[in-house]
């Protein structure tokens, strides 16, 4: 594997995880209230 392929991998497992910690985060708020939008001004 060349670095560029290692980097690369590294931010697809970063992105990947991130978009997991958000979507679980969504469901969350939406598990709590039916807005979450709600309660910000």
């Amino acid at each position: 594997m060349n670095g560029i392929d290692i980097v690369l991998v590294i931010a697809i497992i970063l992105f990947a995880r991130l978009g997991v910690r958000l979507v679980m985060g969504y469901i969350k708020m939406k598990k709590e209230s039916d807005d979450p939008f709600a309660e910000k001004d």
